[in-house]
């Protein structure tokens, strides 16, 4: 699952990496928890991208209460294009969710061991993340939510899934609203190449969403090093 993410590089590198204009809407993050609000890229009916915010935790358009969004801050890949609740929004309401880093919990005895998991060259990517818009109430809640896949060898250890991290050659087609076959657009959900990717263990302040500094992504001292010392822990 991904349950806590981070999105701490600037409002320029976002820009450079996904072609869209800069964009404020958001501060340094350092600890995003469900239910806040979070930068999403969506594809405009001209073709452009857009960066807008959205909240995190999807709330489906029939639903009769928004609190339905609490449950639904991750869906499965190999099951949101039938599942009720995501079905509309994987046929056209596709969105990219902009991160530069996520947190897993990994058991270790009665505790969870916090990781920090990012690209190893430290740029931004985007989650494959399906959006919808919710208009029983007397405000209108955007709301999202980030598919997951099954973990590559780098996750692995920690936990038995991850979320779908598209690489950039991916991203025009999960984007394109006119795309509507299910089956190729579940091909391009795979596990992220691992040797692409770094984690290490991180502190118990990311355990409390209260928290949120550039102190949650401190690596504990016997995590510090290069990536290979990072993985050889395993």
């Amino acid at each position: 699952m991904c349950g806590r993410y981070t999105l701490h590089c600037s409002a320029a590198a976002v820009a450079n990496r996904f072609e869209v204009s800069p964009s404020s809407l958001l501060p340094q993050r350092y600890n995003i928890a469900p239910s806040q609000r979070v930068l999403a890229i969506r594809q405009r009916a001209n073709g452009k991208r857009e960066l807008v915010p959205l909240s995190w935790g999807l709330v489906p358009f029939w639903a009769d209460d928004p609190a339905i969004g609490n449950k639904l801050i991750n869906a499965r890949a190999e099951t949101a294009a039938t599942k009720p609740a995501f079905r509309r929004a994987f046929s056209s309401q596709r969105c990219l969710i902009v991160a530069d880093g996520f947190y897993e919990w990994q058991p270790d005895g009665r505790h969870k061991q916090p990781w920090y998991i990012q690209l190893a060259s430290g740029q931004p990517f985007g989650f494959a993340g399906l959006w919808e818009r919710w208009e029983k109430g007397d405000t209108p809640i955007q709301s999202c939510t980030v598919l997951t896949c099954p973990a590559n060898s780098l996750m692995q250890p920690i936990h038995n899934r991850m979320p779908v991290m598209l690489p950039a050659e991916h991203e025009t087609a999960w984007l394109d609203s006119n795309a509507h076959d299910a089956a190729e657009l579940s091909q391009l959900l795979k596990p992220f190449p691992a040797a692409a990717m770094t984690a290490y263990r991180v502190g118990s302040l990311v355990n409390s969403p209260r928290l949120d500094s550039a102190a949650c992504i401190q690596p504990l001292p016997e995590s510090s090093g290069n990536t290979a010392v990072q993985r050889s822990l395993w």
